[in-house]
């Protein structure tokens, strides 16, 4: 059981840094207003982020439950 506690530690570093990562990477790409950032390798963060929303949203009621769910789903860590 010492091997899943020690997963689930590791997992849970790694989400968090996924996390701060792309919370830098979207205030970068609000700053550089679109334009592709030079060392991040042009990707388009908020075009992406923007995408996922409107998918969502495009969804109604199912978009709001899986919001929803994945909320649960980090805050129960």
């Amino acid at each position: 059981m010492d091997i899943l506690k020690i997963v689930k530690t590791w997992v849970g570093a790694v989400s968090d840094l996924a996390v701060s990562v792309l919370a830098m990477m979207f205030v970068l790409g609000v700053l550089f207003k679109g334009t592709p950032i030079p060392f991040l390798g042009g990707i388009d963060v908020v075009a992406n982020v923007t995408s996922v929303v409107k998918g969502l949203s495009s969804e109604g009621l199912l978009g709001l439950v899986a919001i929803w769910v994945l909320y649960g789903i980090w805050k129960a860590k």
